[in-house]
C-alpha cells in the first residue's frame, strides 16, 4: 500500500487531481513516442552518413526528457521545460522538413493542454468552494444530525 492509501480514512475528502497536469502529461508522453519514431525515420534516411548510436542516443535522451518532465509538471519549471521541448521539436524541422509541421501541431496541442487544463482546474476549484459554502449553509438532516425544531 502507498502512503496515501495507508493514511486514508472513511469520509476523508479526495484531493482533486489537476486536469492541467493530466493533459500536459498526455501530450509529453505522445511526444516521447513521436521522438522514437522520428529517430527511426531519421536513421533510415541517413543510414550511410550518421552513426546509429548517435541518432538513437539523441532520440532516447529527448524521449526520456519528455517522460521525466511529466514528473515536474506540479511546478512551473516543468512547464518551462515543456515549452523548451516544443521548441526543440519545431527546430528539428531543420533535420527533417516534416517536423516543422508536426512540431507546430504538437506545440499547438501543448498550448491547448496547458491553457484549457488551467481553466478547468480553476473551474473545479470554484465549484469546490461553492459546494463547501452550500454544505455549510445546509447542514445534513437525518439520524444523528442536529434537530432544526426546538
Amino acid at each position: 500500500m502507498t502512503k496515501t492509501q495507508r493514511e486514508w480514512r472513511p469520509g476523508m475528502p479526495k484531493k482533486p487531481r489537476s486536469t492541467r497536469v493530466m493533459f500536459a502529461s498526455t501530450v509529453l508522453t505522445l511526444e516521447a513516442f513521436l521522438v522514437v519514431f522520428v529517430a527511426l525515420a531519421f536513421h533510415g534516411l541517413n543510414r550511410d552518413t550518421l552513426s546509429p548510436v548517435l541518432v538513437f542516443g539523441i532520440g532516447a535522451v529527448v524521449a526520456l526528457a519528455c517522460i521525466f518532465t511529466c514528473a515536474l509538471l506540479k511546478k512551473p519549471l516543468g512547464y518551462a521545460i515543456g515549452w523548451g521541448l516544443q521548441l526543440l521539436l519545431i527546430l528539428s524541422g531543420f533535420l527533417m522538413t516534416s517536423m516543422f509541421f508536426i512540431g507546430a501541431a504538437f506545440a499547438a496541442t501543448w498550448w491547448y493542454a496547458v491553457t484549457k487544463g488551467r481553466a478547468l482546474d480553476l473551474e473545479t476549484a470554484r465549484r469546490a468552494r461553492e459546494q463547501e459554502a452550500w454544505d455549510a449553509a445546509h447542514p445534513p438532516e437525518g439520524p444523528g444530525a442536529p434537530s432544526a425544531q426546538p
